[in-house]
């Protein structure tokens, strides 16, 4: 039996890459940053590289079902990856300004990197599995990486209960086995579709599943370990983990509920529904109560990951196409705004909202970054955080949630307070105490991808949509 290895290629250079920038910083006298950080970016371009190749193939999946060969799976690599080459630059950067840059920080970000894509185009319930634990444990210890004691407290709080999730979706996919026979996407959705009566040990692995995938995308009332997580480690892994983990986890999700089961999108849909509007609510008032901007992006990346569900409630191409576009330019916005604090921090401890006073006075150029991030996390135009929430508003409408996309327009309303009370403080209040930003240019002109696409986006969206249209179709 012949093995192709060309659907998951992308996977083996990241790892690869992984390894060897690990067995560097062991053999070699003196371990260079700058080599590692070469072929950390070597492998994700590697690994992009190998995922525009496999465009053009429509198969349904490889691997014995394993791996789902799509364009889906295409679009969330690419986004995946791109996130990780901005991570490393950032990571190179602030790493080694304050002294923690080590090789198994840019290794452990390839390792997690892997297990996203793996995770984004996973066609069996096992290997949604093995990608989410690569990923887990990769960044609970980048997590605490960090001396400070708030990273490893902040560490051992997602490593406790992303262990309790996980005892969920083994229960759920245990259930899903129990209900079809089978863990393959594909074979659960043609088994269940066969059935006429109410499956209620498919009800039964739904709701433990949607508790383990809620946990990995910051979901209430599942989000209790993001602002701790957050606050706690480094803010270029925060960056990072705040971007990728949402990307790679809604991927996995969408394909579960529109492929898996999608014979069962009258009971799943008021669950989602109902996910989303207590994540959107819960996200965007405790955002305003919060005196550190991680902890308040924390709170805000909770708000967000309702706004995917709502686009996620409208079954099929319409959801999947509002979803895609809502996760790329969150994942511009997010890494763009924890790169500013980064930048501002120096050090991980002028991260408060005071911190940022005067910002303009002392950085405009970072002070402009920083609003522009902001604008767009606030959905206001011409940013591309606008046209994300007017795309899963519509979704939602036109599948009959005129209810929910109302309670996410009111919760956005709210959490516009947050963003632009910081932006009050950047250029309406005076600095506090003498600490200034990073002065070095190389990080802003990385800061400069995000934000012009956070623009190209809000007044060009046509420039990915007929991509992410092709991409919204998921076969079984």
């Amino acid at each position: 039996m012949r093995v192709e290895l060309a659907p998951i290629a992308p996977e083996l250079l990241l790892v690869g890459a992984g390894i060897a920038v690990l067995l560097g910083g062991v053999l070699a006298r003196r371990a260079d940053p700058l080599a590692h950080l070469a072929v950390s970016l070597a492998g994700v371009a590697g690994a992009a590289a190998a995922s525009v190749m496999l465009w053009s193939r429509e198969g349904a999946t490889a691997l014995a079902g394993a791996v789902a060969v799509d364009r889906f799976g295409v679009v969330a690599r690419l986004v995946l990856l791109g996130v990780a080459a901005l991570a490393l630059l950032l990571a190179h950067h602030t790493l080694a300004r304050d002294g923690e840059l080590r090789p198994e920080v840019p290794a452990l970000i390839l390792f997690a990197t892997a297990g996203m894509t793996l995770l984004a185009v996973s066609a069996d319930l096992v290997t949604t599995f093995v990608a989410l634990e690569v990923l887990s444990l990769s960044l609970y210890v980048l997590t605490g990486s960090s001396r400070r004691l708030v990273s490893l407290e902040g560490a051992m709080k997602y490593f406790l209960l992303g262990a309790f999730s996980t005892a969920f979706f083994l229960y759920g996919v245990a259930m899903a086995y129990g209900a079809t026979g089978t863990t393959s996407l594909g074979g659960i959705a043609h088994a269940l579709a066969g059935r006429t009566e109410t499956p209620a040990l498919a009800l039964v692995a739904m709701a433990l599943l949607a508790v383990g995938f809620g946990f990995k995308v910051s979901a209430a009332p599942f989000h209790m370990w993001t602002p701790d997580a957050y606050q706690g480690a480094p803010t270029a892994v925060t960056a990072f983990m705040s971007a990728g983990t949402k990307v790679a986890a809604f991927a996995a999700l969408l394909r579960v509920l529109d492929v898996a089961l999608q014979p069962l999108g009258w009971d799943w849909g008021p669950v989602v529904a109902g996910l989303a509007a207590v994540s959107v609510v819960v996200g965007s008032v405790l955002a305003i109560a919060q005196t550190d901007v991680k902890r308040m992006l924390a709170y805000s990346s909770v708000a967000h990951a309702g706004f995917v569900l709502i686009g996620a409630t409208a079954p099929g191409a319409p959801g999947i196409d509002a979803a895609l576009f809502y996760l790329l330019a969150y994942a511009l916005m997010i890494v763009g705004a924890f790169g500013v604090v980064s930048l501002v921090s120096q050090g991980e401890r002028g991260t408060s909202l005071e911190d940022h006073a005067g910002l303009y006075r002392r950085s405009p150029v970072l002070a402009g970054l920083f609003a522009l991030f902001l604008l767009s996390l606030a959905g206001i135009p011409p940013t591309a955080g606008f046209i994300a929430k007017v795309s899963v508003f519509r979704a939602a409408v036109e599948a009959g949630h005129w209810w929910l996309a109302l309670v996410g327009v009111l919760a956005s309303v709210v959490a516009a307070f947050a963003y632009i009370r910081l932006m009050v403080l950047m250029y309406m209040r005076e600095p506090v105490g003498h600490r200034e930003p990073d002065p070095s240019p190389v990080p802003r002109l990385v800061l400069a991808i995000p934000a012009a696409g956070t623009l190209l986006l809000g007044v060009l969206p046509g420039l990915v949509t007929d991509v992410l249209g092709k991409a919204a179709v998921l076969r079984w």
